[in-house]
């Protein structure tokens, strides 16, 4: 059997160097073929050398310049456009581990290139929306081009193969509920950086983990949900569970509920999206099932964290509210990162940046340009409510 050929974005971050540890696991079933970071050149360095990687991406073109003077048997792309350049690599599988809107471009080149994504930027489908799923479906299919590496639509790809599209009633979503589970919105008014950042269950960039603090993150997956199984919102759920064991569950019509359940260690789901559809025969982590345990639900608390209300809003509002409703939240998270947000503010920027976005028309942006034309409006809109106030 021959090796499945990678390209792996953002490979100095979590998902990046998780996914190194599988191709380290089966090194007669992947080869790395591209590796891109931001600017974190060392890093990536010591990364191509490793896996005899001889092409790289870095967005930072001063980072790119020191790669080359040390190492100058690679070839070093640079530049914003870097990563989608590499994107479109003659490659079996590009995985797409960027963090933000801006792994949208790297997305779209893969897919026009014929290749198979597995996604770990949500925010491609958040931002690009139908263009991701058009270009998925030229490619050859949703399905096959569109695999999911977020533990919860990994999970949920899982549980459909229980049955038919038919037979499917809800899709159900589960959420850690992050640091400040249980807490009152009076109880968060002092909340710091460090605070959001301490998750109780899985290790992440920081972004991600604010979002999960604000359970925006839940929301951004909602509308992932959405897109990549094509199931309605009004059909898509979202509970409570801390032990972060179960991660999605499909409701089926005859009152059947399949879940997938497993330790919280990304390396399960990142590795299936690199073999899909196989399974490989090598368990990062496994449940323990001779232990005693216990498995929780909680309902959402709405009140207290109403961001994942605001994006299913924007969902049902469709066209660029997504994109909005992203573009907003980066620059909410980046101002509170810095001390110049409160916590129970980041909800309020996002409300007010939708609020004020003038675009009526709800038909989808046509093409790339108009994407990135919509999130520097909604920066611009976002960075104005933070000079007002949110509230």
């Amino acid at each position: 059997m021959s090796r499945r050929r990678v390209v792996l974005l953002g490979a100095t971050g979590s998902i990046g160097t998780q996914a190194i540890e599988v191709v380290r696991a089966h090194p007669d079933r992947f080869e790395v073929v591209g590796l891109a970071a931001g600017r974190d050149a060392d890093t990536l360095a010591r990364q191509a050398g490793e896996l005899g990687v001889t092409r790289v991406a870095l967005s930072d073109r001063a980072a790119a310049a020191r790669l080359r003077d040390h190492a100058p048997g690679l070839e070093v792309l640079d530049g914003p456009e870097a990563a989608a350049t590499l994107a479109a690599t003659d490659a079996d599988l590009v995985i797409n581990g960027i963090t933000g809107s801006i792994g949208l471009a790297p997305t779209l080149a893969a897919l026009e290139a014929g290749t198979p994504v597995a996604l770990a930027n949500k925010e491609s489908l958040i931002v690009g929306g139908q263009l991701v799923v058009a270009a998925a479906e030229g490619a050859g299919g949703r399905a096959s081009h569109l695999i999911p590496v977020d533990s919860e639509h990994s999970a949920l790809a899982q549980c459909l193969r229980s049955g038919r599209d038919s037979e499917v009633a809800r899709l159900v979503l589960t959420a850690s509920g992050g640091p400040f589970r249980g807490r009152q919105r009076a109880h968060l008014a002092e909340v710091t950086p460090e605070d959001a950042l301490a998750h109780p269950t899985w290790a992440m960039g920081p972004v991600i983990t604010v979002n999960s603090a604000t359970l925006v993150n839940k929301g951004l997956e909602l509308l992932e949900a959405h897109l990549l199984f094509a199931v309605g919102l009004d059909r898509l759920d979202v509970v409570v569970h801390p032990q972060s064991v179960v991660h999605s569950m499909v409701e089926f019509v005859d009152g059947s509920t399949i879940a997938q359940l497993s330790p919280p260690d990304m390396r399960l789901p990142i590795q299936l999206a690199m073999a899909w559809p196989e399974r490989l025969d090598h368990a990062f982590a496994a449940c323990d099932w001779t232990t005693a345990g216990e498995l929780t639900f909680e309902p959402v608390d709405h009140t207290t964290f109403p961001a994942l209300e605001l994006a299913r809003e924007a969902g049902r509002r469709g066209g660029a509210h997504p994109a909005v409703y992203n573009a907003a939240n980066e620059v909410a998270v980046a101002a509170f990162l810095a001390g110049e947000l409160a916590f129970l503010d980041l909800p309020g920027v996002l409300a007010a940046t939708l609020e004020r976005y003038t675009a009526t028309d709800p038909t989808p942006p046509r093409d790339l340009a108009e994407v990135q034309a919509i999130d520097a409006h909604a920066r611009e809109l976002a960075a104005a409510t933070l000079r007002r106030g949110p509230r």
